[in-house]
């Protein structure tokens, strides 16, 4: 699968997710797992690192909506915030799968030859795609790095070292077959009928 239908596969998926209600979520979720299987363990790691994130967002939600409280105790959060709350998590929760099975089938450079095969078409009204694509690879290239305890302060005052990174970077894009159109068309159908029966 060429890199820019990948991306172009996720995006569309959360994209759709947001639109889904449990049906559709259980259904795209469904296929997330017959297709995220080498990626499953990255689904979790993301998961696992988004759960402080979760429970804020579940309880801002679950407390925010106005409605019956659950169990008739007064400081419990209402039925209708639960429900949409819970809908929302699970949201977020598939999203991440669709980002965890995207770098599992691209990598770092996989995704930075995707993106730089969809913004060349906006290099013709003036957007420098080429200096982002390379920032972009700078900036994932130092987060792999770790630096020292307290290094972040010599980087604000600017007595850290100079930073390291190639002189030249080199992208080069698979051609872009008829199955890569085809998979495109069918995750638009496939979303069509998940937003459909979500």
């Amino acid at each position: 699968m060429h890199p820019a239908a990948a991306l172009l596969v996720c995006l569309t998926v959360i994209v759709v997710v947001q639109f889904l209600g449990w049906t559709g979520g259980a259904l795209v979720f469904a296929v997330l797992l017959l297709a995220a299987r080498g990626s499953l363990r990255g689904w979790w790691h993301l998961l696992r690192r988004m759960r402080w994130l979760f429970l804020s967002v579940w309880l801002i939600l679950a407390y925010g909506a106005s409605g019956d409280a659950v169990f008739a105790i007064a400081w419990m959060p209402t039925h209708e915030g639960v429900r949409d709350a819970s809908l929302h998590v699970a949201r977020l929760g598939l999203m991440l799968g669709c980002l965890a099975w995207l770098f599992a089938v691209l990598g770092n450079h996989g995704l930075l030859v995707a993106l730089q095969a969809l913004l060349r078409p906006l290099s013709r009204l003036g957007l420098a795609s080429e200096r982002l694509v390379v920032r972009l690879s700078l900036l994932m290239q130092n987060l792999r790095v770790d630096l020292p305890k307290g290094e972040w302060r010599h980087v604000l005052n600017g007595s850290a070292g100079q930073p390291g990174g190639p002189q030249r970077l080199r992208i080069e894009a698979p051609d872009w077959r008829p199955v890569d159109s085809m998979i495109c068309l069918a995750v638009l159908a496939f979303s069509g009928l998940a937003i459909s029966l979500g």
